[in-house]
This record gives structure tokens, C-alpha cells and sequence, in this order.
């Protein structure tokens, strides 16, 4: 299958800007208001702490392209209606008696008129923005010709807000198209979701799509119009009027979920940087220069997210040479110094690729990236390979405290570390990626058998 190019989505850092555009006011107006309080920092603490809680809970911040206004203002009223109560709890719980109530409902109220301003203005503002310039859009197709399949193209060149571009519809009943002409014109045209009406397709046509979706970083949706489908684990989702199902969750994608995990990966990458590699790189620069020459740091180019390449900083374990970027080190392998083996047996020679999780090239916990030409050979000869591309790559993850990390000696090591990175994909949890990181912390202190 041939490789893909992913192409960057900057929605995805709207709802975090607004996540943090929300806490500023929150906090902010708590301090310009004269409350009469004995410890500032608790009370900031505990309405930033139960605001994030509350929104988490009502999923205030998880408003759709196609999602309508009367979805936003039921998410302000749920939000508020709990923080309200929080904010009064707060006297009672930490004896705060001299705080005036009027003075908290004033404060209530402005927080909920700033924030009630700007989520419906910023709501208003986008359906203008995919109305007028088109800008923000998904390239979309349609495979399948039915009374559903014509409302659902109807609701998206109406539908201008929702933001996405219908470019082709294909049939395949009565053979005017095949699948791979659809393929073709999904590579070509650099379609970014597929919408199939699945009553019009057998069960090879569902396996070839799913898999061309999976193996090409494609999103795709079903019309469900088929009751076999609905034996499959699978998300509801309405445009309008009408349902669309999802094949696979990803919770990473959530605005929420992605922010935490990215303020979790730099906050753990800074403590690492400035407490672990400020004092350990010019040691380990010392022992690797007396004992070969060549630069400190080794760079070798790997896929990450959506497939864009990007430079993996290591440790240089190995003496120069040409195969570098071409060839896994292998058991016993003769390019590899004395500290060298030292450093890999210990996994120190990783270290550095904390600052790749600092730039946001990598996270702390993920599929771990492969080199450029591997990328290309087992994404076409590994199934469903790609689909490791839709998140950052980790410095580790599931796969490689499960027993698959180093050298891919049989098809069988890239096949189960495939299936282990999807299950991390469709499965994450920052309670997942903690005990991930204390296994690869246990797993290195008593070495691994294929750390070499």
C-alpha cells in the first residue's frame, strides 16, 4: 500500500485555546473582584481544579463541526449550574464564613456571561469562517447511491458550517465505478474522511475500504442503513437529522484528552531535561568521544504523527557508518562501542528523545516510531500498519513493555506490536501511560533481554 502524506489539522488546537482562554477568566475575575478571602491560592486552586472536573464530566468543551447551538447553551447551563454549586461548598468546606454570598453570585454570574460570550461568538465566528471562506474544511466522498446517501450530500453542500467539501460520489451497484478507482481518487485528490452506505456493499467491499481506511490514515464512516453493522463496536454521531456511525474511537482525539496528554508529556520531558540530562549529556559526551569520534548526538529521520517525518535524537551508540539509517542494530552487531552497549542495555541512549517530546515531535508514551525505509516496507506489507500514525510515536509504549521492542526478527514481532499499538490507540488513558512508563522504569533496572 503506498505510504501517505497526512495532512495537518490545526482545529484540533481550537478547543485547548479555549480551554485555557476559559481558566484565565475564571481565575482572573476571581481576582479583581474584592472577595474577601484567607487563602487566595486554595480558592484559585479549587475552582480551577473542579472547573476542568465539571467539564471533563459534561464534555463542555467537545462541540462539533456539526454540533447545533442549542448543544452549546445546553453544555453552559449543565456547567455552570454545577460549578455554582461547587463555588457555595467552598464556604462550608474550608470555613470560609466571611466570603460574601451576594459577592459570589456576582462573580458567578460574570464568569458566566464572559465565558457564555465568547463559546457562542467563537461558535458563530467558525460557521462564518467554513460559510464564507471555506476555510477548515474536510475533503469528503460518498460510496453509495440511496435516498441517504442523497441527504447526507444534500447536508453537506447546505450545510456549509458543518465545514466539509463533497468532492465525488461513487456507485458501486450498478458499475460505473470499481474500489480502486475510489482508492485512486482518494490518494489523488487527498480525500480526508470516506462516508459508505454500507447496504450497497458486500463484506469484501467493507473488509477492502476498512482496510485501505486504516492502512492510508483515512477516516471512515458509515451510513447505517445495514443491520450487520451494528455487531461492531462503533460511535454514534448526528449531522443534522441524520446518524452516522464512526469505526473507530480514538480518545486522542478528544480536545481534552489530547491537552492533558500533551501537558503531561511536557511537563514530564521538562523534569527529565533539567534534572536528568543538564548533568548526565556532558558525561556520557565525554565517555562516547574517548572512545570513537563522531558527533555526540545521533539523528535518524522517523514517521511520526500523520506520517510526517521528523529527527529522533539518540545517544550515538554505534562507530560511524553508512547503514545507520538503514539497518536495525542486531544482536551481537560489531558497529556497536563498549559504551555503547552500556548505554543501550540501560536504555540511556533514549534519553535524549525527550527533547523531542518537549518540541511535540514525540510524546512520552506511544508507538514507537520507525525508521523512513521501515515505515515504507511495513506499511505495505504489515495490515492495518498506519494506523499507528494517527497519534504522536512514544519514547515507549504497550508494545515494548509487552516483550516487542528492538529488533523485529520474524513477521510475527511487527504483526503483535501492531496489535498492541492499536489497542493503546483505541484505549488510552493517562492512567495507561503511567503504568506504562513505571513498567519500562522496572523493565530497564533489570534489563531486558532484547535491549541491545
Amino acid at each position: 500500500m503506498q505510504l501517505i502524506k497526512g495532512r495537518g489539522r490545526y482545529s484540533r488546537f481550537i478547543k485547548p485555546v479555549f480551554y485555557v482562554i476559559d481558566l484565565t477568566i475564571v481565575n482572573l475575575t476571581a481576582f479583581l473582584l474584592p472577595i474577601d478571602l484567607k487563602n487566595r491560592i486554595l480558592f484559585f486552586g479549587y475552582i480551577t481544579l473542579f472547573w476542568m472536573l465539571i467539564a471533563l464530566r459534561n464534555q463542555f468543551y467537545e462541540v462539533y463541526r456539526y454540533s447545533k447551538v442549542t448543544l452549546v447553551l445546553s453544555l453552559l447551563f449543565r456547567q455552570f449550574s454545577i460549578f455554582f454549586l461547587i463555588l457555595y461548598a467552598f464556604i462550608g468546606f474550608f470555613k470560609e464564613f466571611n466570603i460574601s454570598r451576594l459577592l459570589l453570585a456576582e462573580y458567578c454570574l460574570i464568569v458566566f456571561f464572559l465565558i457564555a460570550v465568547i463559546k457562542l461568538l467563537a461558535y458563530f465566528l467558525l460557521i462564518k469562517y467554513r460559510r464564507k471562506s471555506r476555510g477548515n474544511h474536510r475533503r469528503v466522498i460518498v460510496i453509495g447511491k440511496n435516498k441517504k446517501t442523497d441527504q447526507l450530500i444534500e447536508i453537506f453542500n447546505s450545510r456549509l458550517e458543518f465545514g466539509y467539501e463533497f468532492k465525488q460520489q461513487f456507485s458501486l451497484a450498478d458499475d460505473s465505478y470499481s474500489l480502486t478507482d475510489c482508492f485512486n481518487y482518494v490518494i489523488q485528490n487527498e480525500i480526508d474522511e470516506i462516508y459508505c452506505s454500507v447496504s450497497e456493499l458486500t463484506n469484501k467491499n467493507l473488509e477492502d475500504i476498512i482496510n485501505f481506511a486504516d492502512n492510508n490514515l483515512r477516516i471512515i464512516k458509515f451510513l447505517p442503513d445495514n443491520r450487520h453493522i451494528y455487531t461492531k463496536r462503533l460511535k454514534f454521531e448526528y449531522y443534522d437529522y441524520l446518524p452516522i456511525l464512526s469505526l473507530r474511537d480514538i480518545p486522542l482525539e478528544g480536545s481534552i484528552n489530547s491537552f492533558i496528554k500533551r501537558a503531561f508529556d511536557i511537563l514530564f520531558s521538562s523534569l527529565i531535561i533539567v534534572f536528568v540530562l543538564s548533568w548526565l549529556t556532558p558525561l556520557i559526551a565525554i565517555l562516547i568521544r574517548l572512545e570513537s569520534k563522531g558527533p555526540i548526538f545521533f539523528r535518524q529521520y522517523r514517521n511520526g504523527i500523520n506520517s510526517k517525518e521528523f529527527a529522533c535524537y539518540k545517544f550515538r551508540s554505534m562507530a560511524m557508518n553508512k547503514a545507520a539509517n538503514l539497518e536495525q542494530a542486531k544482536k551481537g552487531d560489531a558497529r556497536i562501542t563498549r559504551i555503547g552497549k552500556f548505554i543501550r542495555k540501560t536504555s540511556i541512549d533514549e534519553l535524549p528523545q525527550f527533547f523531542n517530546v518537549f518540541y511535540g515531535h514525540m510524546s512520552v508514551v506511544g508507538p514507537r516510531p520507525h525508521m523512513v525505509v521501515h515505515t515504507e516496507k511495513y506499511s505495505r506489507n504489515v495490515d492495518k500498519y498506519m494506523v499507528r500514525h494517527f497519534v504522536r510515536p512514544g519514547i515507549t509504549g504497550l508494545a515494548q513493555v509487552k516483550g516487542y521492542r528492538g529488533e523485529i526478527e520474524a513477521e510475527s514481532d511487527i504483526i503483535n506490536r501492531v496489535k498492541f499499538d492499536i489497542f493503546y490507540i483505541e484505549n488510552w488513558t493517562l492512567f495507561l501511560d503511567l503504568k506504562i512508563i513505571v513498567q519500562t522504569v522496572l523493565n530497564a533496572l533489570k534489563g531486558e533481554e532484547k535491549a541491545y
